[in-house]
């Protein structure tokens, strides 16, 4: 699955929905967990870390190579540790309704 597609469908499924902190100028915004959730999902790798701003942001490994499909809510690229975490510290950032949102709503816009 091309990068730009994972983009493009997670751009469209985030929504107040899948965030509380979403926001239509910054979709991206609190989206980090239940992101990297339904990304682990669908392509697997790991779910890693780095703290910014005295909280944890999450985002995948994917092969070895960092995919921070979020990092647009952040007005600077963040100083990456990439620490291992863990779909539990990553659930733990999102809820059951919102994570069953986004995944149903990222897998009808990839299926497109």
């Amino acid at each position: 699955m091309e990068i730009k597609t994972i983009e493009n469908a997670l751009r469209i499924a985030w929504s107040i929905k899948s965030s509380s902190k979403w926001v239509e100028e910054n979709p991206a915004r609190g989206q980090c967990g239940v992101t990297a959730l339904v990304i682990h999902d669908h392509l697997g790798g790991e779910i890693a870390k780095t703290p910014i701003e005295g909280s944890w942001h999450f985002y995948n490994m994917i092969d070895g190579v960092r995919q921070d499909f979020t990092v647009s809510q952040f007005d600077c690229i963040p100083d990456y540790e990439d620490r291992r975490s863990s779909r539990d510290e990553a659930y733990a950032d999102t809820n059951e309704e919102q994570y069953i949102y986004l995944n149903k709503a990222f897998q009808l816009e990839i299926s497109r």
